[in-house]
């Protein structure tokens, strides 16, 4: 076992414990930033200046209407910015436009004594406008070939001589939607200037770091004169890994020129029409099969709608092409990225970055090409696992791929999947008008940051006289429970029981140069520094403890807060060995560092080993669905899935499920719906708050969920053997969508194709039973070849036999 891996005796880690900030949360004593303006003095309040048109060319900008506006103080634009005028890392995210991108795009900021008295001054303020021609929709895009960014090839083996091969050739395409956020805490900033000029800003933000960069390049100063502190986060789920960085910026530019605090908070209309939200994606592809329905050949090309700037869409695309191949062995692929420019909001990170659509591309495959091939679902996906010594297209070895039958055993099992699927059978023989499924979907997702320069991770911990233990991460806590799992490390690697370690808030002027919390790398990373510093501690006093006792320091353990050396009846307390190291002069402070090693990524040729490791897991969802409306309901499920050896049990099982019912939410329910016709609103959110947005909630949950985390999963290399949880879980509802797929099909003939709009809504549901009750799903030869080029479109997807 690797000493990154192993646990000592009677570890803080593998605990159940609740959350550190449980108490807090449910009393409502937990702050998030704009909390803190009610202990700020003489507060200014920040409100936009949105043009609601989806594009055009500002011609005038008359503020002064604005400012006879009684509150007003200041009214900020472009010549008010003394460094660069850009909120992004890409610079082509202007913070004050000269020309408008999307509906809502804000131009202009209105400080004001209070939020009514800016809220009014926004409104007074005169913007003239020539209007452009807009695209929207991915599909305008694409015809008008407005694309953006890199256009990474992904290519292995020979696609041809793979086709050439396939008994059995199927092609088709695919368009699914984005999904937004929704986080319950919107973005927000609260940015003071002290004596020394010093810029401090509280932000709602996932990279404190990147935010501290922003705020100091838009101001003109060096990033030690910001520092950026993030309290927690009410939710973030990659919406806060770069867009809170101009906002920030806005309430920091507003403080410096006012000299008072500025206070930025989006009401949840502002915050839905001006963030970004995971990218819908098109894809076409063209499959090949062997006779025995093993996968021979892929050729696909992934469109991802960027929206109007960059943001984070190149990673999101290339990660959605390293993972369209999911838990199935693909020898021969050749599988094309490009971003979509549209004037829409710019999308940006959001829980599983890209690769829930790239591996939603290939289960959709294999759920409309098992009925043609015979084959069930199940059987079909279980012939192409990864085995061993295999390969993922772009050149990484599969680690444990025994752990991608492992899950889907364990849930056939404890499920008991074989004697349902008879009840099921047998129920749907006997409902004509009411049919349920069972589906069974795993994952494989690969674990690191895609950029193998933000696999660094840094900490500072501190030890007082008294024995007591402060530690500092680079980390953010959006409710993930990223802070408990740290201080259950700290505790851990430090041997002392866990009241002893207290966790400071996240700030850069602790913790310099920080990767976002994201790419569920907040534990790998900042767990190895929290570690790696403890170790400099822990050594340094069992050199004191050895002295005092008597013996050598590789004989001495320290065991829920007291040293004992091997073989002796001696021991000493925490609290004094502490007290004695400080009389010796010994450091009590350290600064932790961690890097992950063996990542090397060339995103040119699209080869390498980007991943520290892999997350496996496996679900089985059965849905019951109603012919009539094509409502329907999530009868149980059953997970397993693969955390290593689990830090926080607890948190992990709540993860799990969250990222189960997010991922069921934008499969099924989560439905984006912009104005595209020609009118004064074109471009124009038309979901703009949860009365119009479906979200999942307590209607939607299974009525048996089952969530069993692996046993006997330790990873080598890992802190203290752990895996990551963060995003995984989230695929895990592609069994949701797929049982829903089999359901529908079951009101039609024998080997029914269903193909079923994603999100799977109930009208969606509805649309695909009629059309398998017609028939029109059905294509009688199971041998592709044998027919012609017949097209069976259905909403945004179809399908062809070539």
């Amino acid at each position: 076992m690797s000493h990154l891996s192993e646990r000592p005796e009677k570890p803080a880690v593998g605990v159940s414990m609740p959350h550190e900030s449980a108490t807090l949360h449910v009393t409502g004593a937990a702050l998030y930033t704009d909390d803190l303006v009610f202990r700020t003095k003489d507060v200014l309040h920040a409100y936009p200046v949105q043009v609601m048109k989806a594009h055009g060319r500002i011609t005038a900008l008359r503020t002064e209407p604005a400012l006879a506006v009684p509150g007003v103080v200041k009214v900020l634009t472009v010549a008010d910015v003394p460094g660069v005028n850009d909120a992004g890392m890409k610079h082509d995210e202007p913070l004050f436009p000269e020309e408008v991108m999307f509906h809502g795009h804000a131009v202009a900021w209105v400080l004001g004594e209070t939020l009514e008295a800016a809220r009014i001054g926004a409104a007074a303020v005169e913007v003239e406008l020539e209007e452009k021609p807009s695209l929207l929709t991915l599909k305008e895009a694409i015809a008008a070939e407005s694309f953006h960014g890199a256009r990474p090839v992904m290519v292995t083996g020979d696609v041809e001589a793979g086709f050439a091969d396939a008994a059995h050739v199927f092609s088709g395409e695919f368009q699914f939607a984005g999904q937004e956020h929704f986080y319950l805490e919107t973005h927000a900033a609260l940015a003071h200037v002290d004596e020394n000029e010093q810029v401090f800003v509280q932000s709602s933000t996932q990279h404190p770091s990147e935010t501290q960069e922003i705020v100091a390049h838009v101001l003109g100063l060096h990033s030690h004169e910001v520092t950026v502190q993030c309290l927690r986060m009410g939710g973030g789920f990659g919406g806060k890994e770069m867009q809170p960085h101009g906002f920030a910026a806005i309430a920091a530019l507003g403080a410096k020129l006012t000299g008072r605090p500025v206070r930025l908070r989006l009401n949840r209309t502002q915050d839905l029409t001006m963030s970004g939200k995971r990218h819908g994606f098109h894809a076409e592809w063209k499959i090949g099969f062997d006779a025995d329905g093993r996968i021979r050949a892929l050729d696909a090309t992934l469109t991802g709608d960027g929206g109007w700037s960059l943001d984070l869409s190149e990673p999101v695309v290339a990660r959605a092409l390293c993972h369209i191949d999911n838990t199935y062995w693909i020898p021969n692929a050749r599988v094309a990225g490009r971003i979509a420019k549209t004037n829409s909001v710019s999308n940006t990170a959001f829980r599983g970055f890209g690769g829930p659509q790239g591996m939603l591309v290939i289960e959709d495959i294999l759920g409309r090409c098992a009925p043609l091939l015979g084959l069930d679902p199940m059987e079909l996906r279980e012939r192409n696992f990864y085995g061993p010594d295999q390969t993922t297209p772009y050149g990484q070895p599969v680690n444990h791929p025994e752990r991608v039958s492992v899950t889907w055993e364990q849930v056939k099992q404890d499920g008991g999947i074989a004697d349902r699927r008879r009840e099921i059978a047998a129920f749907n023989a006997a409902h004509p008008h009411t049919k349920r499924a069972l589906a069974l979907t795993g994952i494989k997702f690969g674990i690191s940051f895609n950029l193998t320069a933000f696999n660094q991770g840094g900490a500072l911990v501190l030890i007082y006289k008294d024995g007591s233990v402060l530690i500092n991460h680079g980390g953010t806590e959006m409710g993930q429970g990223l802070h408990t799992k740290m201080l259950q490390v700290a505790a851990t690697t430090l041997g002392i029981p866990l009241h002893k370690v207290r966790l400071a808030p996240t700030r850069t002027d602790k913790v310099p140069n920080t990767s976002a919390t994201a790419a569920s790398s907040g534990a790998d990373l900042n767990g190895g520094a929290i570690k790696n510093a403890c170790e400099q501690l822990r050594e340094r006093l069992l050199q004191v403890a050895a002295s005092q006792l008597g013996t050598n320091a590789s004989d001495v353990r320290i065991v829920e807060g007291v040293a004992r050396g091997l073989g002796s009846d001696r021991e000493l307390a925490w609290d004094d060995l502490v007290r004695t190291a400080y009389f010796q002069r010994v450091q009590l402070s350290a600064a932790g560092y961690y890097r992950t090693e063996g990542l090397h990524w060339d995103a040119k040729t699209f080869r390498g080993s980007p991943f520290k490791y892999f997350a496996y897991g496996a679900a089985a969802t059965e849905v019951e669905v109603d012919g009539f409306t094509g409502a329907y309901r999530i009868r149980r499920v059953d997970i397993v899935h693969d955390v290593g050896d689990s830090l926080s049990p607890m948190i992990d099982i709540g993860q799990v499920e969250g990222g189960f019912v997010q991922g069921a939410g934008w499969l099924t329910l989560e439905d984006l719906r912009w104005d595209t016709g020609d009118g004064p609103n074109r471009g124009r959110l038309l979901t703009q708050a949860a009365s119009t947005y479906k979200l999942p909630s307590f209607s939607e949950m299974p009525e048996e969920f089952h969530v069993h985390l692996l046993e006997n999963a330790t990873e080598e290399g890992a802190v203290y053997g752990s895996k990551a949880v963060g995003e995984p879980p989230l695929m895990l509802a592609f069994s949701v969508r797929e049982a829903l797929r089999q359901a529908a099909a079951a009101f039609g003939p024998a080997g029914t194709s269903v193909d079923l709009a994603s999100p799977a809504t109930p009208e969606a549901v509805y649309w695909a039973v009629e059309k398998a009750r017609s028939g029109d799903g059905t294509d009688a030869p199971v041998d592709g070849r044998a027919r012609g080029g017949s097209r069976i479109p259905v909403g945004s997807t179809a399908l062809s036999h070539a």
